[in-house]
């Protein structure tokens, strides 16, 4: 037994690989805060800088196109020249995009510097995920920091418009943007000092036909879904012309990665049957949480009344909760298998969606979204696991950023599908409920939105309050059966056990 040991020693993680963890926190924490910042800030920075309408949706939407469209390439990109490399010179890059940012003085600056912040972000996740995986090769050990990560992402998530509602009491828009200076100045001070290079040897050439195939069929089909959604029953024929074009090249890219010798994203992966099951498993949780999300954060501010700031607050335990489920995941895997662990945790997430079914109040919606969440942590923390560890370590760069892809095809997905099917409940509730002798203007504008039944008076606000709640009703059921659907995919991770 004993000539087993010197290499058992070696692959315990040490201090230097811990404090590295730290240090890979901190762009995990800045990417997630990013996403949702904005979003408070938009009102003032409109106002500011004269934004139009179309001009505000640029200016939210571009950074996570940026992502989506890149984070293929940055993943496989890393393993090529090297995941420390990649993480600083985007982190660089993040920060100086971040400044240049907070003092735009126009809306085209901002736009621009916000896709610039979507390029450097597309570094972040993947080049975090996969020094982790080659930081800690002891399962257990990397259990525990893929759970840290995890948490960081979410509590970010939830943290990223109450941090900046706090800031926007206290100074000017920009003030969102500069929060990343100092994090950045510390990961590129700290990172050359403790994280180790990490690059695939045997990489060849990244393949700049595919890198461009990618693009073009990820951006045109996130696009087409989300002018989908924001259309609700008014859909041209210009999106889905859109979504079609998208396709064609997806295609194209498929059978690109199949024929090549060294593929930018290597789609054989999907043969492995865990790596399958636990991806497919991550879309449909990210499809049902964003669904959840949006209604609900529509749902405290339209039909309860709350500000942006007090909704962001009661919204942040649904972020939370993931955090703390990411955290105790390790301590459950004591106990119980991982398979058992996430197929248990996912139907915890079902009952959570359940509570939302039985819409009234304030106490029953927020317990809703937080057992929801809680019980996501397993497939969160085991999850990514199970995607970076069915990979040699030298290909986790291009195994991550499949997993970011999914997650964020997960929730785009599910704003789309879960908004358009809310807002066709609202419309047929409300055909049902306008009385009669109602102008048929006022009538089209209640059915739209519960801001255009609200303004005209306190009989079709009422009607408008009880047909939002019955689509947050009827999205809170499909993202149950959705959550059942994951469990059952889970059960079929492994033989029982």
């Amino acid at each position: 037994m004993q000539h087993h040991m010197p290499p058992a020693a070696r692959t315990r993680a040490g201090r230097r690989e811990w404090l590295g963890l730290v240090v890979l926190t901190l762009p995990t924490l800045l990417a997630a805060v990013d996403i949702n910042v904005l979003f408070l800030a938009l009102p003032q920075l409109s106002a500011d800088l004269g934004t139009s309408g179309v001009e505000q949706l640029w200016i939210i939407d571009i950074y996570g196109f940026m992502v989506a469209g890149l984070v293929i390439t940055m993943g496989t990109l890393g393993d090529r020249i090297g995941r420390r490399r990649l993480l600083l010179t985007g982190a660089a890059a993040f920060g100086i995009a971040s400044v240049l940012a907070a003092y735009a003085v126009s809306p085209a600056m901002l736009i621009a510097c916000r896709a610039l912040l979507g390029i450097a972000g597309a570094t972040l996740m993947p080049s975090t995920l996969a020094l982790i995986t080659n930081m800690f090769r002891d399962d257990r050990q990397r259990g525990t920091a893929i759970a840290v990560w995890a948490t960081c992402q979410f509590a970010g998530a939830a943290l990223g418009p109450v941090v900046g509602g706090l800031l926007l009491e206290h100074f000017w828009w920009g003030s969102v943007f500069l929060l990343a200076v100092p994090v950045i100045a510390a990961l590129l001070v700290a990172g050359p000092l403790l994280l180790p290079e990490h690059r695939d040897p045997g990489a060849g050439r990244l393949d700049l036909t595919s890198v461009a195939l990618s693009m073009l069929a990820i951006l045109p089909i996130v696009w087409g879904i989300k002018t989908v959604a924001a259309s609700g029953s008014g859909v041209t024929a210009t999106p889905i012309v859109v979504l079609a074009t998208g396709g064609a090249f997806a295609v194209a890219f498929v059978r690109r990665q199949l024929r090549l010798e060294d593929p930018l994203l290597n789609l054989r992966l999907f043969a492995q049957r865990p790596f399958a099951l636990v991806l497919t498993a991550l879309v449909l949780a990210g499809v049902a949480m964003a669904g959840v999300g949006l209604l609900v954060t529509q749902y405290l501010q339209t039909v309860l009344g709350y500000s942006p700031t007090q909704a962001a607050l009661w919204f942040a335990p649904m972020g939370l909760a993931v955090a703390l489920g990411t955290t105790l995941t390790p301590a459950i895997t004591r106990w119980v298998t991982p398979r058992v662990a996430i197929t248990g945790g996912l139907v915890v997430s079902a009952l959570g969606a359940g509570l939302l079914t039985q819409t009234g109040d304030l106490p029953v919606v927020v317990a809703g979204i937080t057992v929801l969440a809680l019980g996501t942590g397993p497939l969160f923390a085991l999850g990514t696991g199970i995607v970076v560890g069915s990979v040699r370590p030298e290909r986790a760069g291009s195994a991550a950023s499949l997993l970011e892809s999914g997650n964020y095809f997960g929730g785009t997905l599910g704003l789309a599908i879960l908004g358009t099917v809310s807002a066709a409940v609202y419309r047929l509730r409300m055909a049902g409920t306008i009385p009669p002798g109602v102008p048929d203007d006022v009538a089209r504008a209640a059915q739209e939105t519960v801001a255009g039944a609200v303004s005209h008076g306190p009989g079709l606000a009422h009607a408008a309050h009880a047909a939002f709640t019955d689509a947050l009703s009827t999205v809170g059921l499909i993202a149950a059966a959705l959550f059942v659907v994951a469990a059952f995919l889970m059960r079929r991770l492994a033989p029982p056990s």
